[in-house]
C-alpha cells in the first residue's frame, strides 16, 4: 500500500480500499482523477484528483512553454483554494463537490472530494446530445452560482477568470490568423475586465464539467479557473460547447431570457438589477469574441469557429471599429 493510500484511509476512516478506477487523465499530463471504492469508514467512495507536475510537459496542442505551465500550477493552487474557502458557501441551486481532506506531499497534491454520482449526478452528456431543457437546467445553475458570488472578491482565486482571458494567452495572441480581431482583442478584453457588475465565474463551464441527475438537476465539477468576472463569459462558453451554429443562432433569445430570469430570482433586492441585466447584455458578444479570439490563436479551424461565432464576432469588431472613427 502506498503512502497516498494509507493517507485516504487515514482521512475517510475506512477499513481498507476496495477498488481504484480511474475517470480521466488532467490536461497534458498533470495527474489523474480516480474514484476509491470503500469499505467502512464515513463514505462508501469518494473522488481523488491527484496532481503531480510531469516530467515532460506535453500539450495536445503543442502549447509547451513556461508561461503555459506556470498557469497550470497556478490553477490547481486557485482550486485547492476554491475548495476550501468557497465550495462550502454554495447552495442547492448551485451544488459542487464538497471537500473531505488535502494530501499534500513532495510536490504532489491530493483533493479528496465527494463522489457526485453517488448522490444522483451521474449522468454526463455530450455536445449532439445534450436537449434545450437540460442546457437550460446549466444555465440556471450558473444564474444561481453568479447571483450567490455577485460582488465578492475571490480571494485566493484568479483576479480575472476563466483560463481564456488574454492576460494569459500572449503566445495564443502573437498567433493569430483573424488581423482584425487580433487588432481589438486588447479592447475586448479591457471592455469585459471593467464590467461594473463582477461576479465569480466558474471559468471552464464547458458541458462536460456539468453532471446531471435523474431529474435533470445539475451539479458542476472542474475549479481551476474560477474567478472574479462578468457572468457572460460563463454563458458564452456554455452555449459554445452544446450547440452547433444553427442551435446557437436558433435558441439565443430564449437561452439568455431563461439565463436572466433565474438570474433575476436569485438576486432578489440586492442589486441594481436592470442595470446588471443590460450590461451583461451587451457583454454577451463581447464574451463569444473574446473565446474567438483564443480559438483563432490556440486551434485555428476548431468547431467552435462556425458561422454564428464568426458573424456575432464581427458585429463587435465593426462596433469598436464604428466606435474609434
Amino acid at each position: 500500500m502506498s503512502v497516498f493510500e494509507e493517507e485516504i484511509i487515514r482521512a475517510t476512516k475506512a477499513i481498507k480500499i476496495k477498488r481504484i478506477e480511474s475517470i480521466q487523465n488532467l490536461w497534458s499530463g498533470y495527474g489523474e482523477i480516480r474514484k476509491y471504492h470503500l469499505s467502512g469508514g464515513k463514505y462508501p467512495s469518494i473522488i481523488v484528483k491527484h496532481i503531480c507536475w510531469p516530467e515532460d510537459k506535453l500539450h495536445p496542442k503543442g502549447w509547451n512553454t513556461d508561461r503555459a505551465h506556470q498557469r497550470k500550477l497556478t490553477s490547481y493552487q486557485v482550486e485547492s483554494n476554491w475548495y476550501q474557502d468557497f465550495a462550502a458557501l454554495t447552495n442547492a441551486q448551485c451544488p459542487v463537490p464538497q471537500l473531505y481532506h488535502i494530501i499534500e506531499q513532495d510536490g504532489e497534491t491530493l483533493l479528496l472530494m465527494e463522489d457526485l454520482d453517488a448522490i444522483g449526478y451521474s449522468i454526463r452528456k455530450l455536445p449532439g446530445t445534450v436537449s434545450l431543457t437540460q442546457v437550460k437546467s446549466c444555465l440556471a445553475w450558473l444564474a444561481n452560482f453568479h447571483a450567490l458570488f455577485m460582488g465578492a472578491e475571490g480571494a485566493g482565486l484568479w483576479p480575472i477568470g476563466t483560463y481564456w482571458h488574454l492576460g494569459t494567452r500572449p503566445e495564443e495572441w502573437q498567433k493569430m490568423e483573424h488581423t482584425a480581431l487580433k487588432e481589438v482583442a486588447g479592447s475586448i478584453d479591457e471592455y469585459l475586465n471593467k464590467a461594473t457588475f463582477q461576479t465569480l465565474v466558474h471559468g471552464d463551464a464547458k458541458l462536460a464539467n456539468f453532471c446531471f441527475s435523474e431529474k435533470g438537476q445539475v451539479a458542476v465539477v472542474d475549479f481551476q479557473y474560477v474567478g472574479k468576472g462578468c457572468g457572460m463569459k460563463d454563458v458564452a462558453y456554455l452555449i459554445s460547447s452544446c450547440f452547433d451554429s444553427e442551435a446557437c443562432e436558433k435558441y439565443e433569445k430564449e437561452l439568455l431570457q431563461h439565463y436572466f430570469s433565474v438570474l433575476e430570482n436569485a438576486i432578489g433586492r440586492t442589486a441594481d438589477y436592470p442595470s446588471l441585466k443590460a450590461e451583461w447584455s451587451d457583454m454577451y458578444a463581447y464574451a463569444w469574441a473574446d473565446f474567438y479570439r483564443f480559438l483563432d490563436g490556440w486551434s485555428p479551424g476548431h468547431w467552435k469557429m462556425h458561422r454564428y461565432s464568426r458573424q456575432i464576432t464581427q458585429q463587435v469588431i465593426h462596433q469598436l471599429k464604428h466606435e474609434t472613427n
